[in-house]
């Protein structure tokens, strides 16, 4: 996917995904959503579930997202 991937409309909110943990503030204090952007390949938007983070969001292409997560594997000593 080239261009911009903000000028897309937003994925619907049951298209998102929840990812937990921690729960250090309540039960969606430690909460990230996550949906593909509907129209744009493999593209995906990321939310904070915090009412700070309401309304915004991160959108990302497969290989963004990909290396992000493998860079931060590597640099926290993870393992898939």
């Amino acid at each position: 996917m080239s261009g911009n991937l903000y000028s897309l409309a937003a994925p619907e909110g049951p298209a998102f995904e929840q990812y937990c943990g921690g729960n250090l503030g309540g039960s969606n204090e430690t909460c990230v959503s996550f949906a593909a952007i509907p129209g744009a390949g493999s593209s995906f938007a990321i939310r904070d579930s915090k009412p700070e983070g309401a309304g915004q969001e991160l959108r990302f292409t497969e290989a963004e997202l990909d290396a992000f997560a493998t860079g931060w594997v590597s640099q926290r000593g993870l393992t898939v």
